[in-house]
């Protein structure tokens, strides 16, 4: 099928990883479904194929401007759901804060794409990710991936990168600091130890284009090596 007639629901398009995704998508000539994107702003694309959902993400608003945008458009169900939604500790302010995003606010919309359809789900999560960690970040994000396996999804990729490389709109001064450093580390970062590379978000987003044309089920994680893999497919 490829991405010739996708009905996709990508949260966090306005995002590091999201954005480019999305840029990709309507760049793709064989992609001629249709992306709603859930934000807060207004994103100044004009692209018959994109369907902003501007939106506060309280309980039960995105659902009703979803099912609102579905009828008024294809009224078809979604085909698949993909999270790049992602914020930081500093930014959040709090680890409460950053658990309504990370976690409670991925899962919500998750849930609701399910429910609109969607039976493929792609997550942007982190390397070392693990319930069982006792990094803050990490453990969060593995509750993330087991709570997804969960819902239902026929298909879940899990797209963990080490670091990632690209200019985000909201300055992050230790991130850019390791930008810096990055590539004398992957140098160093040899054999098991090289799924912990850092790697240019547009490579993220490319892999993530090739995972969205594929229909085996089951769940995979793809990490440094794969993704680049991954990428070089991308169309």
């Amino acid at each position: 099928m490829g991405l010739n007639g996708r009905e996709l629901l990508l949260a966090g398009a306005t995002g590091l990883v999201g954005g480019l995704l999305l840029r990709r998508l309507l760049a793709a000539r064989d992609f001629e479904g249709t992306i709603y994107a859930p934000v807060r702003r207004e994103l100044g694309i004009d692209d018959p194929r994109l369907v902003p959902l501007v939106t506060d993400f309280a309980p039960g608003t995105l659902d009703a401007q979803l099912t609102t945008a579905i009828r008024g458009r294809t009224a078809r169900p979604l085909d698949a759901y993909v999270s790049c939604l992602g914020t930081t500790i500093r930014a959040a302010g709090s680890q409460e804060a950053f658990i309504a995003v990370d976690r409670d606010l991925v899962l919500r919309t998750a849930q609701l794409a399910y429910e609109k359809g969607a039976r493929h789900a792609v997550m942007v999560s982190s390397v070392g990710a693990s319930r069982q960690s006792g990094n803050f970040y990490l453990r969060i994000k593995g509750e993330v991936e087991d709570a997804l396996e969960k819902i239902g999804f026929t298909r879940l990729d899990l797209v963990q990168p080490g670091l990632l490389i690209g200019e985000r709109a909201q300055r992050r001064p230790v991130e850019q600091l390791m930008q810096k450093l990055a590539p004398a580390g992957n140098v160093l970062m040899q054999g098991v130890l090289s799924r912990y590379r850092s790697i240019p978000a547009d490579l993220v987003a490319a892999a993530i284009q090739s995972v969205l044309e594929l229909e085996a089920p089951g769940v995979f994680t793809h990490r440094y090596a794969s993704l680049r893999e991954l990428a070089a497919s991308a169309r």
